[in-house]
């Protein structure tokens, strides 16, 4: 091969392009299959849960007469029906899959009705009739601190002498804040079909990230071993950490009575149910006191976070956890005192949800160097920057992780520049003194998220590869496909490694008869972890292949080369599916699995220190708002979006994330508002009452570009993670408005504005502005 012809070789590539996802054909066509299109079987009963209608109350009896007399109804199963344990808590034991004598939330499920349609599911569960022993019942965070009431023991982390420091500090602002929860409003609800087979087995098709925790579950639930249980799941329509943990309870629910019928059932939640018996993203109350310099450098912290955890502990511990380590966000604090509690509140159990924790953390810090700013009369991007991480001094976080790779005072200068943010400040200026109605609001933030899960073992994966003697290839790994485009990457990152285009390469369905011992789709490290794995596969069949190609044509089998579907050895070009076909007749094993384990990675979670993240990804955003102050309606006009993700993988995938993300947060900072009545009832549990945000809630002007950057850790070709961080990029979004409101008070004043910062709670930030200027 000539010069040219390697040059093209070596430039050949199929990481690193916009490459379409791998289902949007079949989701445009209305023919991806999702667990509720699977076909059913003869004989399927279908299954609906009856819930409880009291927040926190013993059950002294229950009648289910009426249930199993209504038409169609097969079966009805409480407690004492589970073969196994009634238990489905992803952590500590303390979430049953069926209330036994004592119901702890409105909505908790009591027993499950089993009949031969949905709808006569459905319609029989609402006919129980419960007589119910009531009990206080605790509804807030700020409720469960003050009784003292925790799933968890609270943690606290602490760097230097903040009472020490504070005592040295000329300024000291506090006060609190309130951010609320979030509904994961994944379109494709929760369902599992769960099928019976031979021997005890049970194969069910779930909607979940967690495969393997689902196998737990369903096995303990049967009282089976884990090799009697699979579970598969091909796609999901969308899960955002709602379906890592809580997909448990109707998987085991569909399974046990599949176990109890000796028939398959399918358990489908409506939309109204799913609200009411799943948890959310973690609503927080913040108290705060923090002190500063004349600048606006920060001098000493001190945070005391609370939680809604709900009535079990799911996920809130390591929640918790990630908010702690993320409440310094992007700026060094060099005494701090971080305090965190899960309050133990009779509503649902509150999970995962797309940040863990991570934008709860963040955003208090941000909040305060918006008032700082304000109190000093300086603009907040200047403030943000003069706290910001150094690059060699002032780069260790409080929890002890150096930071080796901060990009953020770049990323921040060129997103200032792109944005014409300074320039757009003054024209605001001029705007806002001249509109006595509508005032506009600008705001730059920052993100730093740390990337692996805070629990070490989670941070392997599994894959596995074959080629066919047609030169075809089918790649299995452990990930989960919830619309993130998670297979595409792990196919790019498998045809790249055996030089073949990407056509030539098929993902299919997670199934923990595949790979064992998955770890969560979650964390935003599934294609970290899993490309890495099948990238360890395919690189074991690449070798066994040159080692074939150089003994049958000579030369080293360091020397052949894979790409652009030819294979390159001793001057000769061969079809990729002709070596293929050769090694195949020549006994070369053709298949492979792969894994991998994040490296570096240590927590000790008794002192919160250590290294629990194997990089950062940074961000930064730049938003314009305009509000009406006599309605409290206001509008996303622009936003500029620079995010780092590392040598993306595959840039119209990331950067589809990064909106979807952007608007997600908006969302929860703005428009979806949870409300629990006085009883502990939700009562905003459907599309009616929950606002998500609609396509007239996107900004007209939406620029999102990647930064420049190539990851430091070695990571899967030097890519970082995009699922979670972006959903910080809307804080800017949040503070615009608030510097909107800002304006109204010449912005002397520092507007009390919570989240989400809807059109009452922004009028409610208005009228105290005009009192105080008053």
């Amino acid at each position: 091969m000539n010069d040219a012809g390697l040059n093209r070789v070596d430039a050949w590539a199929e990481v690193g392009r916009a490459r379409k996802h791998e289902s949007a054909e079949l989701h445009v066509r209305g023919q991806a299959t999702y667990t509720d299109d699977i076909a059913e079987l003869a004989g399927t009963l279908h299954a609906a849960l009856g819930l409880s209608a009291r927040a926190h109350a013993r059950v002294k009896g229950i009648d289910l007469a009426p249930v199993r007399a209504s038409r169609g109804v097969v079966a009805v199963l409480t407690a004492t029906d589970i073969p196994g344990l009634n238990d489905c808590g992803p952590i500590v034991h303390d979430d049953p899959i069926l209330a036994d004598g004592l119901v702890q939330y409105v909505g908790q499920p009591i027993f499950i009705v089993v009949a031969d349609s949905h709808d006569n599911a459905r319609r029989a569960a609402r006919l129980a009739v419960v007589d119910y022993d009531d009990l206080p019942a605790i509804l807030t965070p700020q409720a469960a601190r003050a009784a003292a009431s925790y799933v968890l023991p609270p943690m606290r982390l602490a760097r230097g002498d903040a009472a020490q420091a504070f005592s040295r500090a000329p300024h000291v602002v506090k006060g609190e804040l309130h951010v609320g929860g979030q509904e994961q409003f994944y379109l494709e609800g929760q369902i599992a079909y769960a099928i019976p087979g031979e021997d005890r087995g049970m194969h069910v098709y779930c909607s979940t990230q967690h495969p393997s925790e689902m196998q737990h579950v369903v096995a303990h639930a049967l009282g089976l071993h884990s090799h009697h249980v699979t579970v598969e799941c091909r796609r999901m329509g969308g899960g955002f950490g709602g379906k890592e943990s809580q997909s448990a309870l109707w998987a085991a629910a569909a399974s046990i009575a599949a176990v109890r019928s000796g028939r398959p059932v399918k358990l489908r939640a409506d939309r109204d149910d799913d609200m009411l018996v799943t948890g959310k993203r973690h609503c927080f109350h913040y108290e705060y006191q923090v002190g500063y310099d004349d600048e606006g450098r920060i001098l000493a912290a001190k945070v005391d976070m609370v939680t809604r955890a709900g009535y079990s502990a799911d996920l809130s511990g390591p929640v918790a956890t990630r908010a702690v380590c993320h409440f310094d966000n992007a700026y060094y604090l060099s005494d701090v005192e971080i305090r965190a509690a899960c309050g133990k509140t009779n509503t649902q159990s509150n999970t995962a949800f797309r940040g863990f924790g991570g934008p709860q953390g963040a955003i208090a810090i941000e909040y305060v160097l918006d008032e700082i700013a304000r109190n000093l009369g300086r603009d907040a991007l200047d403030v943000r920057r003069l706290n910001l991480y150094d690059k060699t001094e002032r780069n260790v976080t409080p929890f002890g992780q150096e930071i080796v790779d901060n990009v953020l005072p770049e990323l921040l200068a060129e997103l200032e520049a792109d944005s014409d943010y300074r320039a757009r400040r003054a024209a605001i200026g001029e705007y806002n003194r001249a509109s006595a109605v509508l005032k506009k609001g600008l705001a730059l933030t920052p993100l730093k998220f740390g990337i692996a899960f805070n629990v070490t073992h989670l941070n392997q994966a599994g894959a596995l590869v074959h080629v066919y003697v047609d030169g075809s290839i089918l790649v299995n790994h452990g990930g989960t496909e919830m619309g993130q485009g998670i297979n595409t990457k792990v196919m790019q990152v498998v045809a790249h490694e055996l030089g073949v285009e990407l056509g030539r390469v098929r993902a299919t369905a997670t199934n923990t008869s595949k790979v064992a011992n998955t770890s969560a789709t979650a964390a935003s490290t599934g294609a970290d972890l899993n490309g890495k794995a099948a990238q360890d596969a395919a690189r074991k069949i690449r070798a066994r292949l040159a080692d074939f190609a150089a003994a049958q044509y000579g030369g080293l089998a360091s020397e052949v080369r894979f790409a652009a579907g030819a294979v390159f050895v001793a001057g000769l070009t061969l079809p990729f599916e002709e070596l293929v076909a050769k090694a195949y007749l020549a006994r070369v094993q053709l298949w492979s699995d792969g894994f991998y384990a994040t490296p570096g990675l240590h927590w000790d979670a008794k002192t919160m220190t250590g290294r629990p993240f194997s990089y950062f990804a940074y961000g930064a955003a730049v938003s314009e708002v305009v509000i009406d102050t006599l309605t409290g309606e206001w509008k996303l006009l622009r936003v500029d979006a620079l995010y780092d993700a590392g040598r993306s993988l595959n840039p119209a995938i990331d950067i589809g994330q990064v909106e979807g993300a952007f608007i997600q947060g908006m969302g929860w900072l703005t428009t979806e508002e949870l409300w629990w009545n006085p009883a502990g009832k939700l009562m905003t549990h459907a599309p009616s009452t929950y606002k998500i945000p609609a396509v007239s809630d996107c900004p007209e002007d939406f620029r999102v570009r990647l930064f420049d950057n190539a990851n430091v850790e070695d990571s899967i070709h030097r890519s970082k993670a995009v699922g979670e961080p972006p959903l910080l990029l809307p804080f800017s979004v949040f503070f615009a408005i608030r510097d909107a409101i800002s304006s109204v008070g010449d912005h002397k004043i520092n507007p009390p504005l919570n989240a989400p910062a809807t059109s009452e709670e922004i009028l409610d930030a208005i009228a105290f502005v005009e009192a105080a200027r008053a």
